[in-house]
């Protein structure tokens, strides 16, 4: 439990939040993850999806939760530090097990999604887009992937990252967020149990949310003032999913709101494990966002996801490695098609007999093969009826039969130089299967330290502890049943006096709760004031915004010819299409008609006629003519 009380009203009427777990400023970051994320990570180890966020206001230690520290000596590891060396300890001492690392590194900046382990000199070109679809969920196309072996991998392209990110200075935090970062590391598994083969694939997000800002307090201007209204607008789409999924009557869950809430679709509702954490100040002079962080919180533990292990996806990169190594083996093992590739000999069908003794190139080529030869044996004996009862037309049959073998030998010769041609361009050499096959081996990882009995034991004790502190908060969560006014009721009392006493404490304390109910319906209120005063002012600030474009916007119309199609806007309107994913509106084309200028002869004659005709008038003037 926390608690917490106005500064102004002293610890008269505290305030009080349960959570899971809470820590004060004297705990570490290593005792925090074994606590609480210890166990959502190693169910990513099982096939689950699992999602990490923190959330809080700016300058409340977020970043420092989940990157740690690493100036200091030793370096203060953070979540994300610890959660790599935990999945990979973990892959380490695995047998019978192979795994496949990928990381991907995005951040959100002003609802731009920028890929955060691209060269720097290519950031600013480059913005991505979300697509949803039934199958994969909402899928951002063109984010690099990295397949990854240790932690050594994962903290170099972390190092590129963070380095990547946008951060700014504010009054309150000098080296502040200016974006919302997700880094995420899929784990897919094979494994062969009885000659049965399983693949589970399991996602872990790990997210920095930018901090909750008050422009009075940070003192942003400019670029740092825009960039924290669409911080505040998207933490408050945020809300407003949480608010919703809480609300169980609720019939639409504004996800597309932000893109944000779109790609934490999955981890708030959804297929996922997500943990909350929520860092607040302990300063009085934020007494107020510190309150509306732990109530954020307190509706956020009340979402029910429904988790489910992903067993064989149909998408798993590993599987199309195991595939593609299949392949190279049985291109391997066919030599005489990699030896001899000008031996193979091709068949001429007559109208009698089909030489079915084709060397084959591998088992694709044999395939359709056979099936032009059955095709051809087929055609051929419904022929062979047809020239058997109609001898009239006996000319035309011998034709199409000649035509049929024509175009099996074509069909023949055109397998036969595709074969050559891909097998030669694809994989020259026995080496260079063998090369390729060790490459994808490479790629998958586990078991390497399998014999390090204490690696073993000491993820043992970890996992035994992190079990055993889940069911001590079951069975205290199962023990709290009755309320006080049953204790009160149940008790048995010696005399009246004694009962009376008693129910009188439990009168007094009715009371003040009765009072903190009053108090906490004073502060929404006050809460509630605040935010629709937030609320008005953005909306007088973008009433006076569009004023003054639709302003600029007469102007310029004025200016444009009748004919021009935007000198009707309200026509423009019309036609303009909202696209979702780009969130931008579609506008016709512009269509300005040419001015038809008269043919040029015309113009040359008209000025030398203007020209003699003034020549004229000068030589008269002078007497020049008669």
């Amino acid at each position: 439990m926390i608690e917490i009380w106005d500064p102004n009203d002293g610890p008269a009427f505290p305030k009080q939040f349960t959570f899971d777990s809470t820590y004060d400023d004297y705990s570490n970051t290593e005792v925090i993850y074994n606590d609480i994320c210890y166990p959502l990570v190693e169910s990513v180890l099982e096939g689950y999806n699992a999602t990490i966020f923190v959330y809080g206001q700016t300058g409340c230690g977020k970043s420092h939760t989940m990157e740690g520290n690493k100036n200091q000596e030793p370096p203060d590891k953070g979540v994300i530090s610890r959660a790599l060396e935990h999945i990979f300890e973990a892959i380490a001492v695995t047998t019978g097990v192979k795994y496949l690392a990928i990381i991907s590194y995005l951040e959100i900046y002003n609802e731009q999604i920028r890929d955060l382990l691209l060269p720097t000199e290519k950031l600013s070109n480059c913005t991505l887009s979300l697509k949803e679809t039934p199958n994969d969920g909402v899928t951002i196309p063109g984010l690099t992937s990295q397949p990854v072996h240790d932690v050594s991998d994962c903290e170099k392209y972390l190092n590129i990252g963070s380095k990547n990110r946008v951060i700014g200075a504010t009054l309150m935090n000098q080296n502040s967020s200016r974006s919302h970062s997700i880094f995420t590391i899929s784990i897919e598994q094979i494994s062969v149990q009885n000659n049965n083969e399983s693949i589970r694939k399991g996602k872990l997000n790990l997210v920095d949310l930018a901090g909750s800002e008050r422009q009075a307090k940070t003192g942003a201007t400019g670029d740092r003032l825009k960039e924290a209204t669409k911080i505040n607008l998207s933490l408050s789409a945020l809300g407003n999913v949480i608010s919703a999924l809480v609300d169980g009557k609720a019939k639409h869950i504004p996800y597309r709101d932000s893109k944000l809430t779109r790609l934490l679709q999955d981890s708030l509702g959804g297929n996922t494990r997500t943990l909350m954490i929520a860092c607040i100040s302990p300063a009085s002079r934020d007494y107020v966002e510190t309150l509306s962080t732990l109530r954020y919180a307190n509706r956020a533990k009340n979402i029910y996801n429904k988790p489910k292990v992903n067993e064989d996806p149909k998408d798993t990169i590993l599987r199309q490695y195991q595939e593609e190594i299949d392949r190279l083996k049985s291109l391997l093992e066919n030599k005489t098609f990699h030896d001899n590739p000008d031996e193979m000999s091709t068949v001429i069908p007559t109208e009698t007999e089909v030489n079915k003794n084709v060397t084959s190139s591998n088992d694709e080529l044999d395939a359709r093969r056979d099936r032009l030869i059955a095709e051809y044996e087929k055609e051929m004996e419904k022929l062979k009826n047809l020239h058997e009862n109609e001898k009239i037309e006996k000319e035309n049959i011998l034709r199409q039969i000649e035509q049929i073998r024509k175009e099996y030998e074509s069909n023949i010769d055109k397998l036969n130089e595709d074969m050559r041609v891909r097998g030669g361009r694809e994989l020259a050499s026995d080496e260079e299967i063998l090369r390729r096959i060790e490459e994808l081996k490479a790629a998958m990882i586990g078991g390497e330290r399998a014999h390090d009995k204490e690696l073993s034991e000491r993820r043992r004790r970890k996992k035994k502890a992190a079990e055993q502190r889940a069911s001590l908060i079951a069975r205290v969560i199962a023990k709290i049943e009755e309320n006080e006014d049953r204790e009160t009721l149940q008790n048995q009392y010696k005399d009246i006096s004694q009962e009376l006493n008693l129910k009188t404490d439990a009168l007094r304390r009715c009371r003040h709760k009765v009072k903190l109910l009053e108090k906490e319906i004073k502060d929404l209120q006050s809460e509630f004031e605040a935010e629709r005063e937030d609320y008005l002012e953005s909306i007088r600030k973008q009433e006076r915004k569009i004023t003054l474009l639709k302003q600029i916007t007469e102007k310029i119309s004025a200016t444009l010819k009748p004919d021009c199609n935007y000198c009707d806007l309200e026509a423009v309107k019309e036609q303009a299409i909202w696209l979702e994913d780009t969130r931008k509106y579609k506008l016709p084309d512009l269509v300005v008609p040419r001015t038809k200028l008269p043919p040029a002869e015309g113009r040359r004659g008209d000025y030398h006629r203007k020209l003699f005709s003034s020549n004229e008038k000068s030589q008269r003037a002078t007497g020049a003519i008669d």
